[in-house]
């Protein structure tokens, strides 16, 4: 392996989930000399395949939080990508459902927030027509997102991987980042325990759920700056036989903003899912907690009568990278040009958690531009 490596590259991410490959397919296509190290044994084996593929609205964001700006414009532009590309998708649409009177003026909330966040196009859905649109959810009203849809996440991330590829990006698999030490304004980067090192001059940390640890390796004081992630895992569980649905359909979220609570999403096959949950946990183990049923059934159910206890079971799970505890405030992305700190060329994604699909774009240019400075 170390004969692929050369002993110096002008850019190296760490990283090949969803965002880092778009951050490759971005800078590959402006520089010369660009290396991907993953260290599974292929690309979006972690967070990016273990999500609900929704490309969202940006309609819970808090005005003014990257997260709200790059949804907003990524749900336009991936959209579009997925057109030139033939990347299979389906806008499907997006019910947020209210059961009773205080959910109602929660959706009116709701409607409030997306509307300073530049969301204009969402629409209320009475009773009445929403047995027209859904007729087997059961609810007081309904909010319409018509931008959001789903997405076959594989697929962008394969075009993103090629393209990068096409343009001369070298990406190597089974490769853990294990050192990092600065010197002479690069970074010498070790890999598998010594089984090979180079010399970067700039370093994209978009490690995911191992960003803090990264961050860390490079010399940053990870509890200082508030780096630090908390896992939070997400089972999800199906129905079979599976509900008849057009759209996803979404409770009103609960108060904490940790999750958007148990909701029924679709996949491009028509297949139903239910979830996920919210449960933070101190390691990355993906096994679904069959116990979970009964509560899961019992949040589907207020929605979804229809849907019976013997027809739920468990299907998979994902684990979020969060930079908010449990009770803490919401937090944004972390996208940070860590020059102010001592550290130039070294960039830093951490908390990429949701809306980090929908948005891998607009961070791919934001990212391009803070590693313009120290690559012209």
């Amino acid at each position: 392996m170390a004969t692929t490596i050369h002993d110096r590259f002008e850019i190296t991410i760490i990283g090949a989930g969803v965002v880092g490959l778009a951050v490759a397919e971005e800078l590959a296509g402006e520089y010369a000399n660009v290396l991907v190290l993953e260290k599974n044994p292929n690309y979006g084996m972690e967070t990016s395949s273990r999500h609900s593929g929704v490309i969202h609205a940006g309609i819970y964001y808090p005005a003014g939080f990257l997260k709200a700006d790059f949804c907003r414009e990524g749900n336009r532009l991936l959209y579009r990508l997925c057109e030139e590309r033939g990347i299979p998708h389906r806008k499907t649409g997006k019910l947020i459902v209210a059961a009773d009177d205080t959910e109602c003026a929660e959706l009116r909330k709701i409607r409030e927030w997306a509307e300073l966040n530049g969301i204009d196009n969402l629409s209320f859905v009475s009773q009445k027509q929403l047995r027209v649109m859904e007729p087997e959810v059961s609810a007081r009203e309904a909010l319409f997102s018509p931008s959001t849809g789903i997405i076959d996440t594989h697929a962008l991330m394969t075009t993103f991987y090629l393209k990068a590829q096409s343009e001369g990006a070298i990406v190597v698999f089974h490769s853990e980042v294990t050192g990092i030490e600065q010197s002479n304004g690069t970074y010498s980067v070790q890999v598998n325990g010594g089984e090979y090192s180079f010399r970067t001059r700039a370093l994209i940390n978009c490690a995911g759920l191992y960003a803090d640890r990264i961050a860390s390796l490079a010399g940053i004081d990870i509890d200082k700056r508030d780096y630090r992630l908390k896992y939070c895992k997400g089972d999800y569980f199906s129905a079979s036989p599976s509900p008849r649905l057009s759209h996803l359909v979404y409770p009103v979220p609960p108060a904490e903003q940790v999750g958007l609570g148990v909701h029924a999403t679709l996949d491009l096959a028509g297949m139903v899912r239910f979830g996920p949950d919210t449960e933070y946990v101190t390691a990355l183990e993906y096994a679904v907690d069959e116990k979970k049923g009964d509560a899961f059934w019992e949040s589907v159910r207020k929605y979804l009568p229809s849907v019976g206890r013997k027809q739920i079971q468990p299907d998979t799970s994902g684990i979020r990278p969060k930079l908010q505890g449990p009770g803490d405030p919401y937090r944004d992305f972390i996208i940070a040009d860590e020059s102010a700190s001592g550290y130039p060329g070294l960039i830093n994604l951490i908390g990429i958690e949701s809306p980090g699909l929908t948005a891998c774009v607009p961070i791919a240019r934001y990212v391009s531009r803070l590693a313009g400075s120290y690559l012209y």
